[in-house]
């Protein structure tokens, strides 16, 4: 049934006949009767309406019907409905028509039309009791209140919701039939109605009423403006939903958004705990507490299995949130120890991994805090806590803790529902917190692996003064497959390494500590640059030999293939530096005079890839001088990419733009140059070389001869009292005395005698042999074979090192530690 044909159904149920002005239509529906009612109707005397047709009287619409209406008259069925007619003074008027044919013996029908106004009567009293009968079983509660705002009308659905039944709500004010509701609030919607005519639709007011005093509830409420014939206000009407229900859901899927958003923003433990307790309040509880047990707070792995309510549990206070400014409720702070009783609600939750809730706590009850130093117990009525929720903290099978929560200040206890959307979020929040524990886990896990893959701190040497900075792509682990590190040498030199392996995180950092053990080895064996990076090529070549077999490819072996790495000497003595690269950008070198240069170095092929043989340059470098050795990451930007000429412009620019201490000059350059998160993992060492002086180093050429060897004891021992080392003249002697007995012995041409002092005191012996020493365990019985096992019981370390012209062996005296 469609719209019109209902309002013609409803106007026939309410047409009355006595009323009704009665027309007479002739057959082309033209009036030809027309009584004084119907000019009191519509306005039109009898002159100005006779003969003309009647849809002349209509709007166009209804005029478009009457075709349609005749044709659905027949003799002994009439039309009645509803149809809008033209006042003579132009306004609309509504009437309700009955439309009966009149059949004729001989001619044409003819027709009899009754008319009714349907606004008989002023104001609203003129359809009171039609309004009272549609209003009777409506499940919506509706009232009429006069200007004053005092009810003249409601009906039996407003009842629910408070007030007293209608005839108690008569001539009375909203605030006095419902005490205690915020009826100013109200009443302030119904006066803005009155004054602007402005309808106020779906106007929410949450609160409680006298009929469900421990309940918050929500009405939808609207209000309309009631006027007269003359557009004067008389009142308002106003209807009443209970949307409880909606807005109780439309509230939890608020927190759980809420919670989605804030809940889980960090990876840290604690803080994902405060989160979860800070969501909560005051939306669903006024006092929440988030206890975790202790190894999820370290990051270690719960115990498996439940936990026995027998015992106490001691956790740890996650986090905490209240209504009240300063949580007054609690005497745990966060990360302190809370402790409950064996067997109370808390224990049973996390043994039994199951929610538990109680409507109406036992005021008198203890709290079941225990083991609080100083702290008598409180009961809930000394707290103000009424109603209790606990949930288990549960994440992936494991119980990881226990959120509580509690009611002070709202009067209803928790529900089944408050339940589950607590249940629901504490789900959420506990993936959050197992997330984080694991990511706490693995973080400790790779900070320890990186601090044990990089220099804590730099070997005390004097060759050169060091800084470092170090700054890895992926923040949240800090591991990087950069390294570095500082290597003292024989001779009073040192070695500078930097190097870099493909990928971050852990992968890299395994492979890069491994390549770092293998220099440091290789360094041992003091072997020219280019030689160690031809051993380490060869140890990366068949390291991936090794493992490349197996399905695996992410090991540490094949990691690091394709790695590269910069190895320096330098030579505080004679100044001398020598340096090769496998796959490695040059080093930047800055002048004393600040002139900023980038070492003329072959790049190489990096490591384990093969290709040419690897080259190393020579040079000197005057005291003073800066050695920047750096990985790519940092001349690389997502913005120039790799390109060499552009990177080390921009590290040319920052060099010579800043002339501070070696420290924070180290640290400047990569925030310049550096973004906070940056491109790519990133390494720089930088180390300003020294000169030892000449009183620090003493030389003398001996002959091949063995009657020197006295004369080498006599001016070891004159030089030792020069630099007023005469504690170590014993041992000297001892050491000179072998190692010039075996150059004369075993080797050809000249030898050479050195002795530096500075962190040490260094022993060295030139000879033009190449066969290397060998340290024996003669017997008892032997006559010879003691003397480098004597120098290796009497010294730091010894070895061997091989040049050009020949070998040098060394020996080296701890100056701070006293003579063996």
């Amino acid at each position: 049934m469609g719209a019109s044909e209902e309002r013609d159904v409803l106007a026939r149920r309410r047409f009355d006949m006595a009323d009704a002005a009665p027309l007479l239509l002739d057959a082309r529906m033209a009036v030809t009767s027309w009584t004084a009612d119907a000019e009191r109707l519509l306005g039109y005397p009898a002159g100005e309406v006779l003969g003309r047709r009647v849809a002349d009287l209509l709007l166009p619409q209804d005029a478009a019907r009457i075709p349609e209406l005749v044709e659905r008259c027949h003799p002994g069925a009439g039309w009645a409905g509803l149809m809008t007619a033209l006042h003579r003074d132009g306004h609309p008027v509504t009437v309700m028509v009955r439309v009966v044919p009149v059949q004729q013996s001989t001619g044409p029908s003819r027709w009899v039309v009754l008319l009714a106004d349907l606004a008989g009567g002023p104001g609203w009293d003129m359809s009171r009791s039609v309004l009272e009968r549609m209003n009777a079983r409506s499940p919506v509660g509706s009232a009429i209140v006069d200007t004053d705002l005092r009810y003249v009308w409601s009906n039996v659905a407003l009842e629910q919701f408070g007030g007293g039944p209608p005839q108690q709500r008569l001539g009375r004010r909203l605030a006095d039939v419902q005490p205690g509701l915020d009826a100013e609030r109200l009443e302030a919607q119904m006066r803005r109605t009155l004054e602007t005519g402005e309808p106020v639709i779906g106007y929410e007011h949450v609160g409680r009423i006298r009929s469900a005093p421990n309940r918050e509830t929500a009405h939808s409420m609207s209000f309309v403006r009631l006027e007269d014939d003359h557009g004067h206000p008389i009142g308002v009407y106003y209807t009443v939903v209970d949307v409880t229900e909606r807005y109780r859901a439309r509230r939890r899927l608020a927190l759980l958004d809420r919670a989605g958003e804030h809940i889980g923003r960090s990876l840290d433990v604690l803080q994902t705990a405060q989160e979860l307790a800070d969501v909560a309040v005051p939306g669903l509880a006024d006092f929440v507490t988030v206890d975790l047990l202790e190894s999820v707070i370290k990051g270690a792995e719960p115990a498996p299995g439940p936990h026995g309510e027998a015992d106490a549990v001691p956790l740890r206070r996650a986090g905490h949130q209240s209504v009240r400014s300063g949580v007054p409720e609690t005497v745990v702070r966060v990360g302190e120890v809370a402790t409950y009783l064996a067997g109370s609600p808390p224990v049973r939750c996390l043994a039994e991994g199951a929610s538990w809730r109680e409507e109406r706590l036992d005021p008198l009850a203890e709290e079941w805090a225990a083991g609080i130093p100083g702290e008598r117990p409180s009961s809930f009525l000394d707290l103000g806590l009424h109603s209790v929720m606990i949930v288990p903290v549960r994440a992936r099978g494991i119980t990881l803790g226990i959120a509580t929560f509690f009611r002070r200040s709202r009067q209803d206890p928790f529900d089944e529902e408050d339940l589950g959307l607590a249940e629901e979020f504490v789900g959420r929040a506990a993936l959050c917190v197992d997330n984080a524990r694991r990511y706490t886990r693995e973080r400790d896990a790779a900070l320890v692996l990186q601090r044990n893959l990089l220099p804590h701190s730099f070997p005390e040497q004097d060759a050169v003064v060091v800084a470092a900075c170090y700054r890895p792509a992926d923040e949240l682990t800090g591991l990087a497959g950069d390294w570095f590190d500082v290597i003292p040498l024989s001779g009073a030199r040192v070695a500078l390494v930097v190097g870099e392996v493909a990928g971050h995180g852990i992968d890299g950092a395994a492979a890069m500590g491994r390549l770092r053990a293998a220099v440091q080895t290789l360094a041992d064996l003091d072997l020219p640059p280019e030689e160690v990076l031809a051993h380490l090529d060869d140890l990366v070549s068949r390291a991936a030999r090794e493992e490349g077999t197996g399905a695996d490819t992410r090991t540490s072996g094949m990691q690091a293939v394709g790695a590269s790495c910069l190895y320096v000497v330098y030579d505080p003595v004679s100044g001398h530096c020598s340096m090769a690269g496998a796959g490695h950008p040059a080093p930047a070198i800055v002048s004393p005079q600040g002139t900023v240069t980038f070492a003329e170095l072959p790049r190489g092929p990096a490591l384990g890839v093969g290709g040419l043989p690897f080259e190393s340059v020579e040079f000197d470098l005057p005291e003073g001088s800066v050695l920047a050795l750096h990985t790519d990451g940092l001349i690389a930007t997502p913005r120039t990419g790799r390109d060499p000429e552009a990177g080390r412009e921009r590290l040319r620019r920052a060099l010579e733009a800043h002339g501070q201490p070696l420290d924070g000059l180290c640290r400047t350059i990569v925030d310049d140059l550096v973004p906070t998160r940056p491109y790519d993992d990133v390494a720089l060492l930088m180390a300003r070389t020294r000169r030892l002086g000449a009183e620090q180093v003493a030389t003398w050429e001996l002959p091949n001869d063995p009657a020197v060897v006295a004369d080498a004891r006599k001016a070891t021992t004159q030089q030792l009292n020069a630099w007023g080392l005469d504690e170590l003249a014993f041992t000297t002697e001892l050491v000179v005395s072998e190692l010039v007995t075996n150059a004369i012995r075993h080797a050809s041409g000249p030898i050479r005698l050195r002795l530096i002092t500075e962190q040490a005191l260094i022993c060295e012996v030139f000879d033009g042999g190449t066969t290397a020493p060998h340290l024996r365990h003669p017997k008892t019985t032997d006559e010879g074979g003691r003397g480098l096992f004597l120098i290796s019981q009497f010294t730091q370390r010894w070895g061997t090192r091989y040049t050009p012209e020949g070998k040098i062996i060394w020996a080296e005296q701890s100056l701070t530690e006293p003579p063996v």
